[in-house]
C-alpha cells in the first residue's frame, strides 16, 4: 500500500490542466465553458494499492533481463531496497493554450447571467472549431486569436512574459489570417469570422495596444455588420456576436465623436427586440450617437435656417433625456440599485449582480454625455439668437443631473469591483490579492469610468477613486487599456464645470 497523501478533488481534466475545479455536479464550470464533458471525479479515498501498477512499469522500463537479474531485481522489490527509487506513474500535463483558454473562458465568457451574454457563444465556437478536425483558414484564424487572447490574458495574470511573447506570435498569424478572409465575401459573414475580429479587439485592449483611444477594428465591424444585414439576427449566436461589435462602435463613436454613423447597421439595430432592458437602452444610447455625429459634423452658415436646425437638435436631445430617464423606471425590480450604508462608509449601491452593475455604469455615463451636449448645444443656440437667459435656464439643471450620475456611479464603484457583496458587507480579497469579480466586469466598465472621470462633475475625492478604481481593473485584473485611461482621463471640479464639450457644434461662418 501506498500513501496518496491528501487527494485532489477537482475532476480528472481539471487536474490534467492543473487548474481550480469548482467540483460542480454533474459536472464542473470548466469542463462546460471549455466545451468538453466534465470526465467525473475520483473516489475519495487516501490509501490505494499501487503495488501491481509499480510492477507494470518496472517490467516496462527494464530490457529482457537474465535469469540473475531478474532474480536479483524480484528480491530487490520485495524487500523495498533504497537503491531502487520507486516510480510512481506521471498525468500527462496540460498544454499551456489549454490552461489559459480555460482561464480567458472563465474570466471573460458568460454564459447563464439573465441580463448579460457576453461572449457566451464563444466557447462552444471554439470547440467546434477544435474539434471539427478541419483544417480550414475560418476555423484556424479563430483557435489563434482566441488562444493568442487566452495567452495575453494569463500571462498579465501569472506576470510571465514568455507567455506574452508566444500571445504575440499568435495574433500576428490570427490578423494575417483575418486580412485574407476579409477578401472574399462568402468567407467574411460566417459567424467565425466576426467572432475573430470581436477577440482581436479584445487582445487589443488587454494589451493596452490601441492607436491612441481609437480601436484598430471598429472600421472592420462597422463593414462586417453591414455585409452581415439582418439575418444575423436570428439566430442567439448572431445577435449576441453583433450586440457586442456594436456596443464597442456605439461606445467610441459616444465618447470620441469621431467615427461617421453607419445607415445600415443603425437598420439593424432597429430589429432589437424593445423590451429587454439591454436592448432598450442599446437602442436609446444609439440616437444618441445618430445625435452627436449629426450636429457634430454639422458644416451649416449662420442664419435662420442654421438657428431651426440648432433647436430642432435640442428638441431631439431633450426627448432622449426623458427617453433615458424613462428607461430606469421600467425595470424589472431585482434590476434596481440598492442604497446600503456601512460602519466604514457609505452610502453605497449595490445590486443583484456585477452585470447590472456594469450595465447602469454604461447608463449614468451615456446620460452625462447628453447632458453635456445639451449644454453645449443651447450655448450655441443662445449664441445665435443672443439671448444667454434660455441658456442659463437649462443650465443648472443639467449639471445638477451630471452631478447626481457622477456620485452615483461612485458609489457604485465597491460593489463593481467586488469590495462589497449586496448587503454591503467587505469580501475580502483572494490570497493573491485578487477582487473576487471576474476581469469581464471591470473591462466593461472601462469605458463609462473614463468618460465620468473626464467629463463628469466629480470632486477631488471622486476623481481620485475613478482613477484608482481604472488602475485596479488594469494592474489586478490586467487590462492594461485601464491603466492609458486612468492615465488620460480626470479634471478639476472647477474645470469640469466651466469647460464646454471639446467636440461642439461650431457654425461655419462662410
Amino acid at each position: 500500500m501506498v500513501y496518496g497523501g491528501k487527494p485532489s478533488t477537482g475532476c480528472y481534466l481539471c487536474r490534467k490542466r492543473k487548474i481550480k475545479c469548482d467540483e460542480a455536479l454533474p459536472g464542473c464550470r470548466n469542463c462546460s465553458i471549455y466545451g468538453r464533458p466534465c470526465p467525473g471525479y475520483r473516489p475519495d479515498t487516501i490509501f490505494r494499492n499501487e503495488t501491481q501498477k509499480v510492477e507494470r512499469i518496472m517490467r516496462k522500463r527494464s530490457t529482457t533481463p537474465t535469469d540473475s537479474q531478474r532474480s536479483s531485481r524480484s528480491t530487490s522489490v520485495s524487500h523495498s531496497s533504497p537503491e531502487l527509487p520507486l516510480i510512481l506513474p506521471q498525468i500527462a500535463d496540460s498544454t499551456w493554450e489549454e490552461r489559459a483558454v480555460c482561464h480567458f473562458f472563465d474570466q471573460f465568457t458568460c454564459v447563464s447571467d439573465e441580463c448579460l451574454n457576453h461572449l457566451g457563444f464563444l466557447p462552444s465556437l471554439y470547440a467546434a472549431c477544435r474539434d471539427s478536425g478541419q483544417d480550414d483558414s475560418v476555423s484556424s484564424c479563430l483557435r489563434l486569436a482566441t488562444e493568442a487572447t487566452a495567452l495575453i490574458t494569463l500571462s498579465n495574470h501569472m506576470k510571465a512574459p514568455p507567455l506574452l511573447l508566444k500571445a504575440r506570435g499568435y495574433y500576428g498569424l490570427a490578423l494575417h489570417g483575418l486580412r485574407r478572409l476579409l477578401g472574399t465575401r462568402s468567407q467574411a459573414v460566417r459567424d467565425e469570422t466576426f467572432a475573430t475580429m470581436v477577440i482581436l479587439s479584445i487582445f487589443e485592449d488587454i494589451a493596452g495596444e490601441r492607436n491612441g483611444l481609437h480601436s484598430s477594428h471598429t472600421e472592420g465591424f462597422g463593414l462586417l455588420m453591414g455585409m452581415r444585414g439582418e439575418s444575423q439576427l436570428s439566430h442567439a449566436q448572431g445577435r449576441d456576436l453583433f450586440i457586442c461589435a456594436y456596443a464597442h462602435t456605439l461606445i467610441e463613436s459616444i465618447v470620441l465623436r469621431t467615427r461617421p454613423r453607419n445607415a445600415s447597421t443603425e437598420l439593424i439595430v432597429g430589429q432589437l427586440d424593445g423590451s429587454e432592458p439591454v436592448a432598450r437602452l442599446i437602442l436609446t444610447a444609439s440616437k444618441i450617437g445618430q445625435l452627436f455625429a449629426e450636429s457634430s459634423s454639422h458644416q451649416g452658415s449662420l442664419g435662420i435656417d442654421t438657428i431651426t436646425q440648432v433647436t430642432t437638435w435640442i428638441e431631439t436631445g431633450r426627448i432622449l433625456a426623458l427617453e433615458m430617464a424613462n428607461w430606469s423606471q421600467h425595470l424589472p425590480d431585482h434590476w434596481l440599485p440598492l442604497v446600503v450604508y456601512t460602519a466604514t462608509g457609505g452610502p453605497f449601491m449595490t445590486y443583484q449582480s456585477a452585470s447590472i452593475a456594469a450595465i447602469w455604469t454604461y447608463y449614468r455615463a451615456a446620460r452625462i454625455s447628453l447632458q453635456r451636449h445639451l449644454l453645449d448645444l443651447r450655448q450655441t443656440h443662445a449664441s445665435l439668437i443672443g439671448d444667454n437667459q434660455v441658456c442659463d435656464v437649462h443650465r443648472d439643471a443639467a449639471l445638477e443631473e451630471i452631478q447626481e450620475m457622477t456620485t452615483d456611479t461612485c458609489r457604485s464603484i465597491p460593489f463593481s469591483l467586488g469590495d462589497i457583496d449586496a448587503l454591503g458587507q467587505s469580501i475580502p480579497a483572494s490570497a493573491e490579492g485578487r477582487p473576487p469579480v471576474r476581469a469581464l466586469y471591470g473591462y466593461m466598465m472601462l469605458w463609462p469610468l473614463w468618460y465620468v472621470l473626464t467629463f463628469g462633475m466629480g470632486t477631488a475625492a471622486q476623481i481620485e477613486q475613478i482613477r484608482s478604481a481604472l488602475g485596479r481593473v488594469g494592474s489586478v485584473l490586467g487590462i492594461k487599456l485601464a491603466l492609458i485611461l486612468a492615465q488620460q482621463g480626470g479634471m478639476s471640479q472647477h474645470a469640469t464645470a466651466l469647460t464646454p464639450n471639446p467636440y461642439r457644434f461650431i457654425p461655419s461662418t462662410s
